[in-house]
């Protein structure tokens, strides 16, 4: 019975203790007097999240409610007490200036039981300073001059594809088949296969990708477990990747690297890069290291690719021909753009023209600035850092830290009229008086965006040979204002984005 007694004294000892340091944590910034939302006890600050509200809903709220407070309001990461920087001078000293004490983005991976979450983008630490390197050279625009006659045959299937849809009806919903038009391009250029998903929507290759960026393997309380205590997750073996999705992804790219190998198959896209990286003759770097790439680290790059390549481009176009359905004059400016430079190049476009769609560019920089697909950047505090000027505002070691950027490019601070579409915004003139940090959807500094020059290809080509070919206008079906999807981490519209359109 003293036993028994002796169990049941300690058990109890034991969950008050998790208890008292559980309530402890969801109290820290309110002891410490700094603005904060009263966490809840499981979701901390994100309450409600994908059910009555979006992710880009939590971090737009939170920062409209507390910007001008400081230079960052408490922030709940689930149970983990963290900062949602309000003051864009402080997310250029965590991007840029002082990046060495923020390198990590805090995500969790489990590389040795999950292989595709080891992901360049999911990395921390030394193994992403390694990754990154070796994957710079894959993303020079000379390796963009090679992909890019891929991108525009893809182009060139997607306009004949467009037209057929426009046949069976005036109305389109552009977002699905945008997407099977990225999912086409990264497949090709990252996998090496024709995945065929323009010509059928249920392809396979569509189908599995579709299922492992927006499907989940475990629900919000494993979510909120692994989040909250991921150091513990690996040790419990955690993965996060849908078995399905890891076992197609694996198995594509065991074969593709096989067949390229046996048969000396050169194609001049991502894959390429990849194989070349695995096969490097140079297997130690200086430091005794590694530099050769195993097959699970190939799969993981190229999937990673696959899902920041097609999702972020394709609801980048569509929510670009979303705007400049609902403004004709801007529209009518960008075809006569696209129709010119295209024309000047022998009715091809061409690698080196791109650089003469510019006000294409600045259409495509509005969207991204009003619609940023990734509305929040993640990192993780390395060491203490008390904020310059602020010796109350000390960011702790292992908090995590959220940059709204999608809050911060529609604040009228930093952009007048900024619900307004205007591609003005990004005339080469107000650029240069604006201090990069205020633009931020490929992130800034060493950590942003290893894939921006290939997604403004693609976006480019695009938007460039839909332009030229079909006028958009708005429909009954139209949505607007538009209603976002509650269920991705990513901006997404809820219900499709419908648009009448008609051959020019």
């Amino acid at each position: 019975m003293s036993v028994y007694i002796f169990l049941l004294t300690t058990f109890a000892v034991l969950v008050g203790y998790l208890a008292l340091k559980w309530r402890r944590a969801l109290q820290y910034w309110q002891n410490l007097g700094i603005p904060c939302e009263e966490p809840h006890f499981l979701m901390g600050s994100l309450s409600g999240v994908q059910t009555s509200r979006t992710f880009c809903d939590v971090w737009v709220d939170y920062y409209n409610k507390f910007r001008g407070s400081g230079p960052f309001a408490g922030f709940y990461w689930f149970q983990r007490p963290g900062v949602l920087v309000l003051d864009t001078s402080l997310a250029k000293l965590i991007l840029i200036k002082e990046f060495n004490k923020f390198t990590d983005r805090g995500f969790y991976h489990n590389t040795e039981d999950d292989p595709l979450s080891g992901q360049l983008f999911l990395l921390d630490g030394h193994k992403w300073k390694s990754m990154r390197h070796k994957l710079s050279s894959t993303f020079t625009s000379g390796k963009m001059k090679h992909m890019f006659p891929t991108v525009v045959r893809v182009g060139h299937e997607f306009i004949e594809v467009f037209g057929k849809t426009l046949d069976r009806s005036s109305i389109v919903e552009v977002k699905d088949i945008l997407a099977r038009f990225g999912t086409d391009v990264i497949g090709t250029c990252a996998f090496g296969i024709e995945c065929s998903s323009l010509k059928d929507p249920e392809a396979e290759f569509r189908v599995m990708g579709r299922r492992a960026i927006f499907e989940h393997r475990h629900g919000p309380l494993a979510i909120a477990f692994i989040n909250s205590f991921p150091n513990l997750a690996r040790k419990l073996h955690v993965k996060i990747t849908i078995q399905e999705a890891e076992d197609f992804f694996l198995r594509i790219v065991k074969e593709t690297v096989a067949l390229r190998e046996q048969n000396n198959i050169r194609r001049n896209d991502f894959m390429d890069q990849l194989i070349d990286l695995k096969n490097s003759p140079l297997t130690k770097s200086k430091t005794g290291e590694n530099v050769s790439l195993t097959i699970e680290e190939i799969a993981a790059q190229a999937f990673v690719f696959f899902g920041a390549g097609f999702e972020t481009s394709s609801t980048t176009m569509a929510f670009a021909l979303y705007e400049l359905a609902q403004h004709q004059d801007i529209q009518d400016l960008a075809r006569k753009e696209c129709q010119e430079v295209i024309a000047k190049c022998n009715g091809e476009l061409t690698y080196e023209c791109m650089k003469d769609l510019v006000y294409l560019d600045q259409v495509i920089s509005e969207t991204l600035r009003l619609y940023t697909v990734l509305p929040v950047l993640n990192r993780e505090c390395l060491e203490d850092f008390v904020v310059p000027g602020y010796p109350e505002y000390v960011i702790k070691r292992g908090m995590p830290i959220l940059i709204p950027c999608g809050a911060m490019h529609r604040d009228e601070n930093l952009y007048a009229n900024p619900n307004t579409f205007d591609p003005e915004n990004f005339s080469a003139e107000r650029v240069k008086q604006r201090d990069s940090v205020e633009w931020l959807p490929f992130g800034e500094g060493p950590r942003n965006c290893i894939g921006m020059r290939f997604g403004q290809m693609q976006t480019r080509i695009g938007l460039a040979f839909l332009l030229k070919n079909f006028k958009f206008s708005v429909c009954d079906q139209t949505t607007i204002p538009m209603v976002y999807s509650k269920k991705t981490f990513l901006i997404s519209s809820d219900s499709g984005i419908f648009l009448k359109v008609e051959r020019v």
